[in-house]
């Protein structure tokens, strides 16, 4: 039976570095970092996800700002919020939430916002810097996906790594990091052949195509580390890409959804807006 990779557990590290900060700042009385997210639409996990930043914005003491659209808003609504955001001195971070309603160009918005205070790496700026490998804000889910990973003691180097899902949000930039961590990767999509026979060779399998329960047992290596990434609605219920009670049969280290990426996901954002307020970028 696999172990549970505790993401709340992991979080809780990140967490203590901003509740350090956050009472420094509230002693001298001085500004608090804050979170300007905008969303646009119903898709229900991105509705979870802003849920999730906000309790955890609150329970750190940092400020957010939201500004909610329906899915008739226009791109150039969107861009204009954003413009304003970018001008006013008492937001350090923006979030816009993916997807947006259909129609709409998501870079041509994404692109406005300041490389300064784009916390999820989704301008052009930052993504340059990122591939490249110079000092810029990463990916927060990606480097979720490798700090569960590495948490489990289990070196990433020479590992073979199955990715499914090639988005810019999740699939590529956590195939770059793994990269870095100096693994051996395939990213997997919906024209992928023989998906079964990849991922059974996987030592570290990666899920990120949002299909409820889609990963069963006979996807998993015996004794490869699963990280589950989806998050679907299920009659209500947020539910992963990975049917957890067969996978966890075969694998050695296992991601619950909920409390596995998205906790620490959620507080490496808000730790990005920590050092897009210190200017660490």
């Amino acid at each position: 039976m696999a172990n549970i990779i505790d993401g709340k557990k992991i979080a809780e590290e990140y967490k203590t570095e901003i509740k350090v900060l956050v009472d420094e700042l509230k002693m001298a009385n001085k500004q608090i970092p804050c979170l300007a997210a905008i969303i646009a639409g119903n898709d229900g996990g991105s509705h979870y996800y802003l849920n999730s930043v906000i309790k955890n914005c609150n329970l750190l003491g940092i400020q957010t700002e939201v500004k909610k659209y329906d899915e008739s808003v226009t791109e150039d609504e969107l861009i204009e919020a954003i413009k304003s955001m970018n001008k006013d001195d008492k937001i350090h971070g923006i979030m816009l939430f993916l997807p947006l309603p259909k129609g709409i160009d998501e870079k041509r918005v994404s692109s406005a916002i300041s490389y300064k205070k784009d916390v999820d790496c989704l301008t052009d700026i930052n993504n340059g810097k990122f591939y490249k490998g110079e000092k810029s804000f990463k990916p927060c889910t990606a480097q979720s996906v490798v700090n569960l990973a590495k948490s489990t003691g289990i070196t990433l180097e020479g590992k073979n790594v199955v990715i499914i899902g090639r988005s810019n949000i999740v699939g590529k930039p956590t195939a770059q990091l793994m990269l870095n961590e100096n693994a051996t990767i395939t990213i997997c999509h919906s024209k992928t052949k023989n998906l079964v026979e990849i991922c059974k060779r996987a030592d570290i399998l990666v899920s990120c195509i949002g299909k409820a329960n889609f990963i069963t047992g006979e996807y998993i290596k015996e004794g490869a580390i699963v990280i589950d990434v989806g998050t679907s609605s299920v009659n209500g219920k947020i539910t992963g890409d990975v049917l957890f009670q067969e996978a966890s049969e075969k694998a050695s280290f296992i991601t619950p959804v909920p409390g596995g990426v998205g906790a620490v996901t959620t507080t490496l954002l808000i730790k990005n807006v920590c050092e897009a307020f210190l200017n660490v970028y």
